[in-house]
């Protein structure tokens, strides 16, 4: 069965920038599996994987637009820390958690300097080519319960 809409993919992968440095990996823990065709992986990788079936193995170069997208200046901003209460011990590198006019985000703390701090609310991987090695373990259909909760259930996958 080749990956199609509405169909469980099972997959191992390792993703590197270009550096080739790994960012991420699914060994050796289990693979990955994700309902195709629900928005559970970025475009670029999901597009690629249409049409292929288990036990294909590809290399795919996903550009950030069709990735974490373009990095964004303007979600990039300096508070005064007194705005941050309850918060002990800033440090660059700490992800928070903010309100947002377009809902919660998580934010990443880039600087502090005096009682200004800098935090960007960029994806860690905005504006970056992402390189994905993958390999199909596995493609069957969607059960009605997966199909109506937008993802998987059972074995390596989502359990309530």
């Amino acid at each position: 069965m080749p990956v199609a809409q509405d169909s469980v993919v099972t997959l191992h992968y390792t993703l590197k920038d270009d550096a080739g440095t790994v960012l991420d990996s699914s060994s050796p823990q289990e693979p990955l599996a994700y309902l195709h065709g629900h928005g559970n992986l970025i475009p670029g990788l999901e597009k690629e994987l249409e049409g292929k079936n288990a036990g294909d193995a590809l290399t795919v170069t996903v550009a950030p637009a069709d990735g974490y997208g373009e990095y964004d200046e303007r979600l990039v901003q300096s508070v005064p820390r007194r705005s941050l209460r309850g918060i002990k011990d800033i440090k660059p590198g700490m992800h928070l958690h903010a309100q947002t006019e377009d809902g919660p985000r998580t934010v990443t703390v880039t600087k502090v300097l005096g009682d200004m701090v800098t935090l960007d609310g960029n994806h860690p991987l905005a504006g970056k080519s992402l390189h994905f090695d993958v390999r199909i373990e596995d493609v069957r259909p969607a059960t009605e319960e997966e199909l109506s909760h937008g993802h998987v259930h059972g074995a390596h996958g989502h359990h309530h």
